[in-house]
């Protein structure tokens, strides 16, 4: 048996991988709750590190935790082509976002070690470290530093809620490699995953062709106010940080709102504050916003307004404030070419297709700054993601695992 056209990735044994994965983590019914670093995330990085060794694969870590198996080629020398995604997950998370990303590349190398294909560039799976940024924000924090967007020692020194650093946690399960995390050559990244959204699932589409990302817009803001009595304290006198976070995610809101219309999302994300305590005042709180909408230039004006809204929230309440990160991604960002070819080999195997927009953070942004990048999508039911109601069917894969696979085997093998 040897690689043909319309050689088929093995869809059961795919499912049984989803199937194990989704015992490690178990969170709410049917969900997982596995953030990055985690016991939880230890366990299944060594699942995952001992299938890929059980697939004849050369597993190295690098220094933020980005996992690598690599497959060699034939001719050893040439940039590598990346299939990947991540095996962390959001606190109330489903079984298959990331995760089916990672498991399918698996598939494909599998798949390949069944019929005794042996491509001409090396191939490596990755999963990414601290793509959700459930735990340490801000998210995909690895593969930036893997691209070069941020460095080494500014992910290390990301914190959790408890006070717990990136760097160290890294170090507790183990997974602190020895490989740098900076640029390498890199011929093209694949990343399969599923919509997160209701529209391949509304049309009765097989598989998505992601032709570019909304571009997003988020960031962190601390505001800083004075503690005092919520009792005798005038109205005039008081600097309630709490109070100037909650505004500035209602803000954020009405902003959303204002672009409904068009597909514009704003989301109010996240407000903690100190001492957030009855009867007094809180003198610090940090809350995190982001904005999105399918056009560049009305993404941006979204992002300006977010910024003001924080100006504005933290004068009305008497506090100070400051933008302590911020971050950009989407656009049209996915190689033409790539994308071609995804959509020439669904029409060929008789998929029903369609483009589409990503309106969900990924890897797949940080490394399209980097070399060549593509997503497949596969439909999930009614869009529901970062749930534990997550849901796709074992069928579900079949178009994209197998698109996956010869759209993979193609770019490796090409003269």
């Amino acid at each position: 048996m040897s690689y043909a056209p319309d050689s088929t990735a093995n869809l059961a044994r795919f499912n049984q991988t989803l199937d194990a994965s989704a015992q490690i983590g178990v969170g709410r019914p049917g969900g997982l709750s596995r953030l990055a670093l985690s016991d939880a995330d230890r366990e299944m990085r060594d699942l995952f590190v001992t299938w890929c060794e059980e697939a004849g694969l050369a597993v190295t870590v690098d220094a933020c935790g980005n996992i690598f198996a690599r497959r060699e080629g034939t001719e050893p020398d040439v940039p590598p082509v990346l299939v990947g995604s991540h095996l962390d997950t959001q606190i109330n998370g489903g079984r298959f976002d990331g995760i089916a990303g990672v498991l399918a590349a698996l598939e494909v190398v599998r798949t390949l070690n069944d019929l005794g294909h042996a491509t001409r560039r090396p191939l490596e799976i990755v999963n990414w470290t601290n793509e959700e940024g459930a735990r340490f924000s801000p998210p995909m924090s690895a593969s930036g530093a893997f691209v070069g967007a941020y460095t080494t020692d500014w992910v290390h020194g990301l914190v959790d809620d408890d006070g717990l650093s990136f760097g160290a946690e890294l170090a507790r399960i183990g997974y602190l490699g020895d490989a740098p995390c900076a640029p390498r050559p890199i011929d093209a990244y694949f990343e399969l995953h599923i919509e997160q959204g209701p529209i391949l699932d509304a049309e009765g589409r097989d598989i998505g062709i992601v032709t570019a990302g909304y571009p997003s817009h988020g960031m962190r803001v601390s505001f800083a106010g004075r503690t005092a009595h919520t009792g005798p304290t005038p109205m005039d006198q008081r600097q309630n940080a709490l109070a100037a976070g909650a505004r500035w995610l209602t803000m954020a809101d009405d902003i959303g709102w204002a672009y409904a219309a068009y597909d514009g999302k704003a989301t109010a994300a996240r407000l903690v504050a100190w001492p957030n305590k009855a009867g007094i005042l809180s003198d610090h709180a940090e809350a995190v916003c982001d904005v999105r909408h399918p056009d560049e230039k009305t993404a941006g004006l979204m992002a300006e307004r977010l910024r003001r809204a924080a100006s504005e929230s933290a004068a009305r309440c008497g506090c100070s404030y400051k933008i302590e990160d911020e971050w950009h991604w989407g656009g049209d960002i996915f190689d033409a070419g790539l994308v071609a070819s995804i959509r020439a080999h669904a029409a060929r195997l008789g998929f029903n297709h369609r483009d589409l927009q990503s309106q969900a953070g990924h890897d797949a942004y940080f490394l399209a700054r980097h070399c060549p990048t593509a997503m497949i999508f596969t439909p999930c039911k009614d869009g529901i993601t970062h749930n534990n109601e997550e849901f796709c069917t074992p069928e579900s894969f079949r178009a994209g695992l197998n698109v996956l696979l010869h759209s993979v085997v193609e770019r490796a093998d090409r003269v």
